[in-house]
């Protein structure tokens, strides 16, 4: 077959090409040059007399050899009846195989790893770029690597691997190989993607967080008698606990939600290990080059396990000869297999794109490793048994809390109209504010800011009038009486107030009666996020019920932001 190496692989060069040899486009995606390249490709791989008849999985390498970025295909091609050929680089993509007369809910394990060989059982086969449009039909997955392509071909499935960068420095085609793989077995049920009785899935991950979190603890926190110290135990940590104590910094990556659930953790770690903390926005990192040195540890936190960005960040920290420690939500994911060590969250499936549940497992996990990596130093016996204590009943107050629903729906009632929503927190409630302000812009599409209140001299107290609503976090920690000064000043400039107090300390916080109090019950201020959080997600899920908007896919979203 012919080499047809162009001089760019950026998709803007490849249309440009193809539009000189006649192609005509029907969007501006960079996806449609993907057929008309395989096109291209087999018409000049036939054209001839005498030209050797060029198979499917030629036509595909070839088409992937031209292409850069983060993807997951699949092609179907009337010139192939029978055929089918899926791949992917960056992108999640799962091969789902059912046998025809398996029973989804046996949930047995499938010892065959030669599944890939004809044996003379009839098998259904799906595609899927999240597990959970698979569950429902089979539990039994294969994880298709980066550069494998997966070949459907009358009834048999077969692997190759392909090695893009060999071909493209060679400047010839490298030969593909062929691979055998094992099934993995999915670790969920078809009932944690149903809705149940609620209306829509933000509404029912909101209202699961007593049962997520209480599964985020399971088996990790021991709480021994009176002459028993209490510990926690994170099994895919314990063997490079050493190493992270030891490391010059603890470097924190993510993006969106995962970024604020751990700048919530950072004062806990920063407490109880004395190791440094930062906090880097992976696209920034990359973008930055930013330093990472051998001794550094990279925490990776990710509900997906799949974020582009994320991804690109750690293959960068890799490099680097960093520690590399994936906190992630699935089982499977790129960050939970490439990764050194790590953690689960195991909040259960999350179908709505807000990401609600995840949020408090990760903050959960985070303060879990935060006692892990502090160890058992005397000093801090107390500080860290006391947060045990408050992990334990940690459930019970989000369980307490979601009785605010009713109250947050009637406050919506009143926000609905406004155009903007100012968010004020600092401290441990810093990320409790930007993860509030982010829920309300991701699906009510209003326009919301969370700010750092020390900052609120700093540029944002010119915005204050009194039509401007202002939501202000107050519960009691160290920072509760600057808290106060702050409410006071918005106050004496007419601020629209409403303001989130610990219980009991309404009149300590109310200026006057036209501020708004919501009281939430008081945890360790380390958890104080957890519970703080879960009344603006009900705002942010009411406001776009009132609205008319599409709670669970707001527009322009995706739940697993896979591309770059």
């Amino acid at each position: 077959m012919p080499n047809f190496l162009f001089c760019n692989y950026h998709p803007q060069v490849l249309k440009e090409t193809l539009v000189r040899h006649g192609f005509t486009f029907e969007s501006e995606t960079d996806t449609e040059v993907i057929p008309k390249l395989a096109k291209f490709v087999f018409d000049k791989a036939n054209e001839g007399e005498g030209a050797q008849p060029v198979t499917f999985s030629q036509v595909v390498l070839e088409v992937m050899r031209h292409l850069e970025g983060a993807y997951a295909l699949i092609f179907k091609s009337r010139h192939y009846p029978n055929e089918l050929i899926a791949c992917k680089r960056g992108s999640p993509l799962l091969l789902g195989v059912k046998e025809l007369n398996e029973d989804i809910n046996s949930g047995s394990a499938f010892h065959d790893a030669k599944f890939l060989s004809m044996d003379g059982h009839s098998k259904e086969l799906f595609l899927s770029s999240d597990a959970n449009a698979i569950v429902e039909h089979t539990k039994r997955v294969l994880v298709i690597e980066d550069g494998e392509v997966v070949h459907l071909k009358d009834g048999s499935v077969s692997i190759l691997k392909f090695d893009n960068d060999k071909g493209r420095h060679s400047g010839a085609h490298s030969r593909p190989s062929s691979v055998q793989r094992a099934l993995s077995v999915l670790e969920m049920e078809v009932e944690q993607i149903n809705k149940g009785n609620y209306e829509h899935y933000m509404q029912k991950e909101i209202h699961e967080q007593p049962e997520s979190l209480t599964t985020t603890m399971r088996g990790r926190l021991i709480r021994g008698g009176s002459c028993k110290a209490k510990t926690v135990l994170l099994g895919g940590l314990k063997d490079h606990l050493k190493t992270i104590r030891r490391s010059r910094r603890i470097v924190f990556v993510g993006c969106g939600t995962s970024y604020n659930a751990a700048l919530a953790a950072r004062p806990i770690l920063e407490e109880l290990s004395g190791v440094p903390v930062t906090m880097e926005i992976a696209s920034d990192l990359v973008d930055r080059q930013g330093p990472i040195y051998r001794e550094d540890t990279a925490v990776f936190v990710s509900q997906s396990g799949e974020t582009a960005d994320t991804l690109l960040a750690f293959e960068y920290a890799l490099e680097n000869g960093a520690l590399c420690v994936g906190i992630t939500n699935t089982v499977g994911s790129a960050i939970a297999r490439h990764t050194h060590c790590g953690v689960h969250i195991n909040a259960g499936a999350e179908i709505g794109v807000a990401s609600t549940k995840a949020y408090t497992s990760q903050i959960v996990v985070m303060a879990m490793l935060a006692l892990a990596i502090g160890g058992d130093a005397i000093s801090s016996q107390a500080r860290r048994e006391a947060i045990i204590d408050g992990l334990f009943d940690l459930p019970n107050r989000v369980r307490e809390v979601l009785k605010l629903d009713h109250e947050m729906k009637d406050l919506a009632k009143l926000l609905m109209a406004e155009q903007s929503l100012l968010v004020f927190g600092r401290g441990y409630n810093y990320a409790t504010a930007l993860e509030g302000a982010l829920k309300v812009k991701e699906v009510a599409l209003m326009h919301s800011e969370g700010m750092l209140a020390g900052e609120m001299k700093h540029g944002p107290l010119a915005l204050v009038d009194e039509n401007l609503p202002i939501i202000v976090i107050a519960t009691r920690d160290t920072c509760f009486s600057k808290q106060q000064s702050v409410i006071q000043q918005l106050h004496a400039r007419k601020g629209r107030l409403i303001v989130m107090c610990s219980k009991g300390d309404a009149a300590s916080v109310s200026p006057g009666e036209s501020c708004r109090v919501i009281e939430v019950p008081q945890v360790e201020d380390c958890l104080q996020p957890v519970v703080n959080i879960v009344p603006l997600q009900l705002l942010a899920y009411h406001l776009t019920v009132l609205k008319g908007y599409n709670v669970d896919q707001p527009r322009n979203l995706a739940k697993s932001v896979t591309t770059q």
